[in-house]
Parts: structure tokens; sequence; C-alpha cells
């Protein structure tokens, strides 16, 4: 009876051996619970190719997301695969070593992402990448086609004819602009996609080689425009416009521009389907002025580097990094993905592809979020006092300037 037990005891423990190298549980979490039905098509077709690896879609509030990962991953509980930051954000994680490395070793797409893409999920600590980017987002001019059409507006080439496209909205008692900046995040991204064709490409080269800092008459001049616009042309009482407020004054055909992101998109065609909706890129002070949106990638799939399976995991990384998977994203989700090879259904995200082309890095979020006080920061609450009346144009490239010096060494003169 003895041997009977240990024999069985034994045959258990070959059956669950022989269980668990075929039927792997991954953890995958995310903090984009909208997306949710979305991300089971893509797993379901994930684990129809790979029999025996299951995932779970674990979705949390964006607000609390990164301290429960990482108090999950210092406790040695953290999801197999999640989702994390680019930039400042992505190090914040990956240097406490709780990341796998990946390269084309072990993703082998990633050698044919945009350089961009990968640089954004990549720690400027040790030059590691950690992720694989999954979007990128592009700060741009939204505006509502049928409006413009009634009120004989085109899309303007320089910036008075920009003045122009409001001045005649505004005639006609259509809200030019829907923005607000009473939500300190939209103030950066509203004033990227207003005037990133004012500072242009030389200022940005000469910001990144060390050659110029916030207080340079290029951003300054950005700064006094932006102002201008925003004091004439934003709904009345724009100071305490929030967000949500000024995407509802947009979707309801209220106002007939909206100064923001491409992530926009999806969800003012899905909150009003009729929205006839074209994108540009706001215009220079001439018409050969190069005009310019701004981009940013959004974030990234990562894998736990104490993952209890490893290889069923990198299989799910090397899916998501996989053209099959790049196209059900952007068609599901209507968004930019990064993966080579991906097409667009949609005319408005296909412009906004051939936009990214050209389209410059979203400065602070790229270059200013990895130390406090972040510029991001900075310029978020310094246009909300020049908003207010309470700062200048050139009072904000001055306190940037000298905030990001507490920590950003070319500042440091």
């Amino acid at each position: 009876m003895k041997h009977l037990i240990i024999g069985t005891a034994v045959l258990a423990g070959a059956a669950m051996t022989t269980f668990g190298a075929f039927a792997q549980e991954l953890n995958f979490w995310t903090w984009r619970a909208e997306d949710k039905a979305q991300y089971e098509q893509y797993i379901d077709t994930f684990e129809a190719a790979n029999p025996g690896i299951t995932v779970t879609f674990s979705a949390y509030e964006s607000t609390g997301y990164f301290s429960a990962l990482s108090t999950a991953l210092t406790g040695g509980t953290g999801p197999d695969v999640m989702m994390v930051r680019p930039y400042g954000g992505l190090e914040t994680i990956s240097n406490g070593g709780f990341l796998l490395p990946l390269d084309a070793t072990n993703v082998p797409a990633l050698a044919d992402f945009p350089q961009s893409a990968v640089a954004s999920e990549t720690s400027r600590t040790d030059g590691k990448t950690y992720a694989v980017p999954f979007a990128s987002q592009t700060m741009l001019i939204i505006y509502n086609k049928d409006l413009f059409e009634q009120n004989g507006i085109a899309e303007p080439q320089t910036w008075d004819e920009l003045l122009a496209a409001a001045e005649t909205l505004k005639a006609a008692g259509v809200m030019p602009f829907a923005n607000g900046t009473a939500t300190a995040w939209q103030n950066e991204s509203t004033f990227h996609a207003l005037t990133a064709s004012i500072f242009g490409r030389g200022f940005y080269d000469d910001l990144v080689a060390g050659k110029a800092d916030f207080t340079d008459p290029r951003y300054v001049e950005a700064l006094t425009r932006y102002n201008e616009i925003s004091s004439k042309y934003f709904p009345e009482g724009f100071v305490g416009l929030d967000y949500p407020s000024a995407q509802q004054l947009f979707i309801s055909g209220l106002a007939g521009m909206f100064a923001g992101g491409s992530f926009e998109l999806a969800s003012f065609g899905t909150q009003n389907p009729g929205l006839n909706m074209g994108i540009f890129a706001a215009p220079g002070l001439a018409a050969d002025d190069e005009k310019l949106g701004s981009i940013y990638y959004d974030g990234g799939y990562a894998v736990n580097a104490t993952s209890k399976h490893p290889e069923a995991a990198l299989k799910f990384a090397n899916y998501l990094a996989s053209l099959e998977f790049g196209q059900a994203f952007a068609n599901g989700l209507k968004n930019i993905s990064p993966i080579p090879g991906v097409t667009f259904e949609s005319e408005l995200l296909q412009e906004v592809a051939d936009l990214n082309k050209t389209a410059l890095p979203y400065i602070m979020f790229v270059h200013f979020r990895y130390a406090e006080p972040s510029g991001s920061a900075l310029l978020q609450s310094e246009i909300q006092k020049m908003s207010a009346g309470q700062q200048t144009p050139e009072g904000v490239g001055k306190a940037i300037t000298e905030g990001v010096a507490a920590w950003y060494e070319p500042f440091q003169k």
C-alpha cells in the first residue's frame, strides 16, 4: 500500500508536471478598461494559435494602475505581461529590475519598428528596451468639416488664415475652439497642437542639442501666439472649462475646432457617429513654414522578468509585436499602431499616419519627464497662470527653464 501511495503520488506529480508544461496561465494587466472587448478578441486569436496558453485580462483604473503594478512587482506577485508607460514613466518600473529586456533575439519584430518607437520604451539608464510599443498619438487640430463648409472656410495655410477662420466662426455664432484650461494636462496638448509649427523644427533641434532653452525667442513666440488665440477664440470662461466639458462642446457641434490629440478621434466618432471630422496641423506664420504635428508613443507591452511562464509570456509579447495584432489593433481600437505594414481603414487615421512622417516629438513628454519638476507639470501650470493673466509668455519660458534646470544639466549654466 505504501508503494501504491508513493506510486500514485509520483504519477500525480508527473501528471501535474505534464499539465503545467502545456497549460500555462498568463496574467495581462492594463489601465485600458474601456478596451476590454477588443482585447478579449485579440486574446482569443492568440489562444487559438497557442493551445495550452491562456491569458487573463485584468484592467485597473488608470489613476491607481501604476501604484498597484509597482506594489505587485515589488511583492513578487506582478502580472506576466503588462502595459507600461514610455520615456520617464518606463524607468520608474524598469530601473527596479522588474522587466525582461527585449530585443531582436527574443522579439524579432522589434528590429523593424521605427527607431523612435523603440526609443520610447528604452531606458536611458542602461540603454535596454523593455516593452513593445503599442500606439502613437499626435497633437493636431480636429475640425468640424460641416461647420467649415457652411461658413466657407478652407483648411488654413498660415497663422493669419487660422485666426481668420476662427473669426468667421465666431461671427456666425459658433465657438471657434472648444478648449479650456481648467484640466492641467490638456494645456500641454493644446499648446503643442496649436504651436508646433510656430516654434518649429529648428528650435526643437537646438533644444535637444543643448543650444537653446525655453527662454528662446522662438518658444516665447509660440507662447505669445497661443495666448493670442486662446484669449480671443476659446469659449467664454475657458479658464474654468474642464476637459470633459470641452470635449462635449466639440462632439455636440457647438465648436468648430478642437486642439488636442489623435486619441480623440475614436471617442468623438463613437459618441457622435454623424460628426464629420477632418484634421490638420496648425500652420506656421508663413505659408511655406513646415506644418508640424507633435508625436509621442503612448506605452508598451512588457514582460515580467520573474514570470513563472517566461516562454509563454514571450510568445504573447511576440504576438503583440506582430502585423496580425497591429492590424487588428488599428481596425478595432482606431489607433495608430507603430508596427510596420499596418494599413488604416479610416481615412482620418491614414491622414494622421501621413502627418506623423514629419511630426516633431512631443517635447515635454519625450524629453522632460525624467525627474521632478517635470517640464510637463511646469508648462501645464504656467499656461494656466498665463491664461488667467498672472503670467507672461516670457515668464512662462523662464519658469520652465529654471524649474527643469534643477535636474537637466544642459540648463545648469
